[in-house]
């Protein structure tokens, strides 16, 4: 029985088979540089500090009578424990400053660090959104700068800055369409999404208020144009579409969708999370669309996921733009950008705005770097951007699709991303084993399991930033892994073996989650 040591920490006896890495195992459970992390809890003591402050004064509680004296049962760390503690952690986590991040329409992509640089500019990182707007002219000046840009890339009439995210700035547009809509006095109540479409769309409907209906898609999966035309009625309040859709593949027939749905007195909203891979190529203005919002961590490189600050401003049609939120920028003839809020929106003629979606103006960091990608690449670098993350995509599609399941492969060259089905595995091999597998070869998996029309779905996004060397040895990769998973390899079922943790019971890990340390656990 292992003893606690000084910290109240017990190292846990060696367990045989811990992972299927080759030699002995050790005493403390670490494998060289691949080093067995306890929890805070296990490291920290309750009893024990890492610093030294000096007794409070006494004091007005201001606690409004709830007044805690019980200990809180947080442990006690040093700053190096504290520090080692998150940086081995941190070695254990996948980036893309580690390598290709295939993750099917979600643009894990390369952030500059120049744009880095910028968002930490004094000017931009330390201002506070309650200053005075005489004192932010600069900031003011990157937001309407930006806002430009996005207008002058989607060939729409009208922008709202301030949505923090793509499924935000979808909420955003359909209010938009809502409000248009009570605006003439025509209460539809049904939202048109096809199944080719992401599955924020169906939500953000629904929490918006409307019943939501799919559209089938076509053998080559896109939009069947028949059946959309067929359900339109006075009923519908507009379609949302993702283009290029979730299939890969660029929905050509959208400019008839876009008539017909105008026709039938609907609007149409663009799901623009895969505009990285027509930015500089496609205007969706030109298409017919209403509203659409853009992820600037997708498109223009800013930081991705993790829960933090994002960004997804919606482009609105000039039917849409009256009801934009506020606040927005306007410049006036005099040169100078104004802050556009509800005190002065009579003066710009902007009284039809539904409200607001955030207290203030939007995300500065996420501006100032999505600013200086567009100024550093320009018009024919984003062009680029466009038409190598394509190639990329088809070079990833076209090497695979002899050892993968193609679906959709004869429909012609795909867009940002490759779609694979699971045929042709052998009969206990599932995507899941493949992609823990993948874990193995030192690669975080691909979206699995969606689009939900393909079954055993894999969505592969490679994106413009790698290399041709980078995106080989990807394939190879998952060419070793597609063969071992059509021959059957058993060894695939308890994937990944390298890890630093074995395959977890993903299903009770989800329903049955334990977030809560106690103490009996150090029994």
């Amino acid at each position: 029985m292992s003893t606690p040591n000084a910290s109240g920490w017990k190292p846990g006896t060696p367990v045989t088979g811990h992972n299927a890495m080759s030699g002995p195992d050790t005493a403390t459970g670490n494998r060289a540089l691949m080093l067995e992390e306890p929890l805070l809890f296990e490291i920290g003591h309750v009893e024990t500090t890492g610093v030294d402050l000096p007794e409070p004064q006494g004091g007005a509680n201001r606690l409004g009578g709830f007044d805690r004296t019980a200990p809180i049962g947080l442990p006690g760390l040093s700053e190096p424990e504290t520090v080692r503690h998150y940086t081995r952690l941190s070695r254990q986590n996948y980036a893309i400053d580690l390598g290709l991040f295939p993750l099917g329409s979600c643009t894990m992509k390369h952030n500059p660090r120049l744009n880095e640089k910028v968002a930490r500019m004094p000017g931009f990182a330390d201002i506070h959104p309650l200053q005075p707007v005489d004192t932010v002219r600069g900031a003011l000046e990157v937001i309407n700068e930006l806002a430009f840009w996005l207008l002058d890339l989607t060939g729409m009439h009208g922008v709202a800055m301030s949505p923090k995210a793509g499924a935000h700035g979808e909420l955003c547009g359909i209010l938009c369409i809502r409000a248009a809509l009570e605006a003439r006095g025509d209460a539809r109540e049904v939202i048109l999404v096809p199944e080719s479409a992401h599955g924020t769309n169906p939500a953000t409907a629904a929490f918006a208020g409307y019943k939501v209906e799919d559209i089938p898609a076509t053998p080559e999966g896109r939009v069947d144009l028949e059946a959309l035309k067929a359900r339109l009625g006075p009923d519908v309040a507009g379609v949302m579409i993702t283009n290029p859709n979730t299939c890969g593949l660029f929905e050509r027939d959208m400019k008839a969708i876009s008539d017909a749905v105008h026709a039938a007195g609907g609007f149409v909203y663009c799901d623009g999370a895969n505009f990285n891979a027509i930015v500089g190529k496609v205007r969706p203005g030109d298409l017919g669309v209403d509203a659409m919002h853009i992820n600037l961590h997708k498109t223009f490189s800013t930081p991705h996921g993790g829960g933090g600050p994002g960004s997804g401003p919606v482009v609105l049609s000039e039917a849409l733009s009256p009801y934009g939120p506020l606040p927005f920028t306007a410049r006036t003839e005099d040169g100078v950008v104004h802050l556009v809020e509800e005190e002065n929106a009579d003066e710009f003629e902007h009284t039809e705005a539904f409200g607001r979606m955030t207290a203030f103006h939007g995300q500065m960091g996420m501006f100032t770097r999505a600013l200086a990608y567009m100024l550093s690449h320009g018009a024919d670098g984003l062009k680029q951007v466009a038409e190598d993350a394509v190639l990329n995509a088809n070079y990833i599609l076209r090497s695979l699709e002899d050892v993968l399941d193609a679906p959709f492969g004869p429909s012609g060259p795909c867009m940002h991303e490759a779609l694979f089905s699971d045929k042709g595995f052998a009969e206990d091999v599932s995507t899941l084993d493949l992609a823990k597998a993948l874990i193995d070869e030192g690669y975080h998996p691909m979206t699995m399991y969606f689009p939900l029309v393909v079954h055993g779905a894999m969505l592969v996004e490679p994106t413009e930033t790698e290399s041709k060397a980078a995106l080989d040895q990807f394939i190879m990769a998952l060419r070793s892994v597609a063969e071992r998973a059509k021959t059957g390899d058993e060894s695939l079922k308890s994937a990944p073996h390298y890890a630093p943790r074995r395959r977890l019971d993903e299903t009770q890990a989800a329903r049955k989650p334990v977030l809560a340390w106690n103490d009996a656990d150090m029994a």
